[in-house]
């Protein structure tokens, strides 16, 4: 009864460790950066691309929105690459402790 008992606990274990890993994938801070500045970047650019010349003319005849949309666009891919190229590296395994040694004492 303790055999499958134990099973079951060590089954249970494995698949929180599985979640976890998984849950620190998803909110790796890489992909939530990136992913607002692709966002902006592309609302920001289309507000460039649409600007009028009173707007350009109040930035001193530099269309900012342009530059500044295709910056955050720059900025947020290199996140996502950087994401791509280097993932995070999977736990390592928690090795069940022998009961039977113990840890020397002092």
């Amino acid at each position: 009864m303790s055999d499958n008992s134990e099973r079951d606990v060590q089954r249970q274990v494995t698949e929180l460790q599985e979640k976890s890993a998984t849950a620190a994938r998803l909110f790796d801070i890489r992909r939530i950066i990136g992913g607002l500045f692709v966002l902006y970047g592309v609302i920001v650019t289309i507000a460039g691309i649409t600007a009028s010349d009173a707007d350009i003319d109040k930035a001193a005849g530099v269309n900012i929105n342009l530059w500044t949309g295709l910056g955050m666009l720059i900025l947020g891919l290199f996140f996502l690459a950087w994401l791509w190229l280097r993932p995070l590296p999977p736990p390592a395994p928690d090795t069940p402790s022998d009961p039977t040694t113990t840890p020397p004492t002092e």
